[in-house]
């Protein structure tokens, strides 16, 4: 989203009292502009920003996360959490505490590591005769189907079934998503190579 998109949300927020919820787990994954939605005029009146340890530090799973936003907004999300669990066990803890003393060289790092993984997927893509956006942020690859294609399941099943090559229909993260499909960049540069070559190899 862009500063003005987010200016629009909280500007809506604010006229029609409602509270609004950024989730922003990827903001610092392929993005050498990090953005927030707290950055819009206003928006700690209305707005409360979520973010993950999962993307940025390779912690999925470990279910450390943080939220931003002004003291009454805080304090109410801590009332209900404070009676969903007693806390988090300690050694997690610490992992994230070592993990958020991370410096610049830790991202750079890894948006290498993402950016290698994705000019392979771009070059999986245009072999399926799909689109996408070069300049899009993120772990994942989100392509439009070519036109006069199958639905997006359709489409995936006949990659699996004849290819042997996995892909998400757009279809499961809503009904949008119908006419796309979407890579993921957690995926070894190795495995998506080799997904290259068999397709190449069984065209």
């Amino acid at each position: 989203a862009t500063k003005e998109q987010w200016q629009s949300l909280v500007d809506f927020g604010k006229k029609h009292n409602i509270l609004m919820v950024n989730d922003n787990p990827y903001s610092f994954v392929l993005g050498s502009d990090p953005r927030s939605i707290l950055q819009a005029e206003g928006a700690r009146e209305v707005a409360l920003e979520l973010n993950s340890l999962s993307k940025t530090f390779n912690m999925a799973g470990w279910r450390v996360g943080m939220v931003l936003g002004n003291a009454a907004h805080i304090q109410a999300v801590l009332k209900v959490k404070s009676n969903m669990d007693s806390g988090m066990f300690y050694g997690i803890q610490k992992g994230a505490v070592a993990a958020l003393k991370s410096g610049k060289a830790w991202f750079e790092k890894l948006d290498n590591i993402y950016n290698e993984r994705r000019e392979h997927m771009f070059r999986l893509a245009s072999l399926l005769g799909c689109t996408y956006d070069p300049e899009a942020v993120g772990m994942f690859v989100w392509a439009r189907l070519p036109e006069g294609a199958p639905r997006s399941e359709e489409f995936i099943d006949k990659l699996l079934y004849e290819k042997d090559i996995f892909v998400a229909p757009g279809t499961i993260f809503g009904e949008q998503g119908e006419g796309y499909i979407r890579f993921s960049l957690c995926v070894k540069s190795e495995k998506i190579e080799e997904a290259i070559a068999r397709f190449k190899k069984e065209k």
